[in-house]
C-alpha cells in the first residue's frame, strides 16, 4: 500500500526536525567562538597544525597527493616533498596533542575538524588513506554500520572525494564533505555521511567586502545556512575574503566553519565578537 501525501509530508516534517534537532545540540555543545574558526591551508604556515591548535581552532585544513604509496602534503603536485607527510604533518602530532591532553584537542568543546582535501585520484587515495587513518582509530572518529563512536578528532574528505567508496564502506574513519548541489540533490548521503557542505563563496556573490553588505548576498547567505542546518548539516564557504567585515556576516548569518589564512587576525576577531556578546565565553 501506497503512503498517503499526508504520510509522506508528516515524515518529511519529522525527518527535518530531528536534523534541526541535531545541529541545535551540537551549537549547545560549542564552548568556544573559535570552534569555527577554519585554518585554511593549514600547512603553510611556519609550524603545521601547531599554530592553529595554539590559537584555539577547531578546524585544520590540510591538502594531499598520493606520489609512490605516500599521502604528501602539498597544494600543488610540483611542490610535494618526500618528508613532509600526512602522517608526519597531522596524525602523529595530533594523537601526541591528544594524549598530552587528557584525551581532547580542545578542553571541554567538540571534537577538531580535520578537513583532508585530496588533490590526487579519489580511490587510489582512499585506498591508502583508509587503512592510515584506521590505525589512528584511538584518535579518529569512526563509522560501523549505523553506530558512530565519536573520538577527538572527526576527518572529513574534501576535493576528490570518493564518495560511493565511502557510502559503501561498512567501516570507515572518514565522512564526506558535500556541496552546495547536494542540498537538493534526491539521494544525497545522510548527514552522518556528509556532515559538512562546503563550497566557492562566488557561488552566492561575486561582492568582495567592499562597501555595505549587499541585502540580497545576507539573504543568499542566511538561506544556505538555513538549509545545511535543516538538514543536520554544518556549512562552510572557501574563497572568502579575509576581511572583518565578511567575517562579521559569516559569523552572524550562522556560518559553522569560517575559512582564513590569517590565523591571528580571525583568533582576535573572534574573541572580541564574544566578548561584545552579553553571556558569550572568550577563546
Amino acid at each position: 500500500m501506497r503512503p498517503s501525501p499526508i504520510h509522506t509530508a508528516a515524515r518529511f516534517v519529522l525527518a527535518a526536525l530531528v536534523a534541526s534537532a541535531l545541529v541545535a545540540s551540537a551549537s549547545a555543545a560549542a564552548q568556544s567562538p573559535l570552534d569555527r574558526a577554519h585554518a585554511h591551508n593549514d600547512y603553510a604556515h611556519e609550524r603545521p597544525l601547531h599554530d592553529a591548535l595554539d590559537r584555539g581552532f577547531g578546524s585544520v585544513e590540510v591538502d594531499i597527493w598520493l606520489v609512490d604509496g605516500a599521502l604528501l602534503v602539498a597544494h600543488a603536485r610540483d611542490s610535494v616533498r618526500a618528508d613532509r607527510t600526512l602522517e608526519g604533518l597531522y596524525l602523529a602530532p595530533l594523537r601526541a596533542h591528544v594524549a598530552s591532553r587528557g584525551g581532547q584537542v580542545h578542553a571541554q568543546r567538540p571534537p577538531l575538524t580535520l578537513l583532508i582535501d585530496i588533490k590526487s585520484h579519489a580511490d587510489s587515495t582512499w585506498a591508502v588513506l583508509a587503512p592510515l587513518l584506521a590505525r589512528y582509530d584511538d584518535v579518529f572518529t569512526a563509522w560501523r554500520g549505523d553506530s558512530m563512536t565519536v573520538r577527538p578528532v572527526v576527518a572529513v574528505l574534501s576535493g576528490k572525494r570518493p564518495i560511493a567508496t565511502v557510502r559503501a564502506a561498512r567501516e570507515r574513519w572518514a565522512a564526506l564533505d558535500g556541496r552546495l548541489d547536494d542540498l537538493t540533490t534526491r539521494g544525497r548521503p545522510p548527514a552522518a555521511a556528509m556532515p559538512l557542505v562546503s563550497d566557492d563563496w562566488e557561488k552566492v556573490t561575486t561582492w568582495r567586502g567592499v562597501g555595505a553588505v549587499p541585502r540580497a548576498v545576507r539573504r543568499r547567505v542566511a538561506q544556505a545556512v538555513a538549509q545545511a542546518h535543516a538538514q543536520g548539516r554544518k556549512l562552510r564557504f572557501w574563497n572568502t575574503p579575509d576581511t572583518p567585515v565578511v567575517w562579521q556576516l559569516l559569523v552572524e548569518c550562522g556560518v559553522d566553519l569560517i575559512g582564513t589564512d590569517d590565523l591571528e587576525g580571525l583568533r582576535a576577531f573572534l574573541g572580541a565578537a564574544a566578548s561584545a556578546t552579553p553571556g558569550a565565553r572568550r577563546p
